[in-house]
């Protein structure tokens, strides 16, 4: 008898629409609610974004804040449900003395460099097989009054 093949984790169709082309939020303020997208299974996830600044800013940036999640849905709190990559610098090893090393959490910002929509690919973003979701939440990081307009979409791979 045969046993059926199935796949370890929902199909995810490609690509996918982690934010909508729409203008990023007031002040400098981050997404409030990013879209959360179930990717168990997968091993990487590249962005492809598309930036437009505002036509009154001379000087548009964007920050892009991916997060990802262990659980399948959010934890109850006080328990953190979303985090951040970070960026780890090791310390210079002296013999005979401890070192301290150390860690940060990481966004990246995107900074534009004329008035046309700029597209351009971030990642991949290693997901290792392990993170059930993930979020891309965006702020206006250049000039905060006028906010331009940012679409990520994103193509998940094992």
């Amino acid at each position: 008898m045969a046993l059926p093949i199935t796949y370890p984790h929902p199909v995810i169709g490609n690509p996918i629409i982690f934010r909508a082309q729409a203008a990023l939020p007031a002040a400098g303020a981050f997404d409030p609610a990013p879209l959360a997208i179930a990717l168990a299974g997968f091993r990487q996830v590249m962005l492809y974004i598309t930036y437009d600044r505002n036509p009154a800013a001379a000087a548009g940036a964007v920050t892009i804040r991916p997060e990802s999640s262990p659980y399948a849905a959010d934890a109850v709190a006080p328990q953190e449900s979303w985090f951040r990559a970070a960026l780890y610098a090791a310390a210079v090893v002296v013999a005979g003395a401890d070192t301290v090393s150390i860690i940060q959490r990481e966004d990246v910002k995107y900074t534009s460099v004329g008035a046309a929509a700029e597209t351009f690919l971030y990642g991949p973003i290693s997901l290792a097989g392990v993170a059930e979701r993930l979020r891309i939440a965006c702020a206006e990081s250049g000039e905060v009054a006028n906010p331009g307009t940012v679409e990520v979409i994103g193509v998940a791979y094992e």
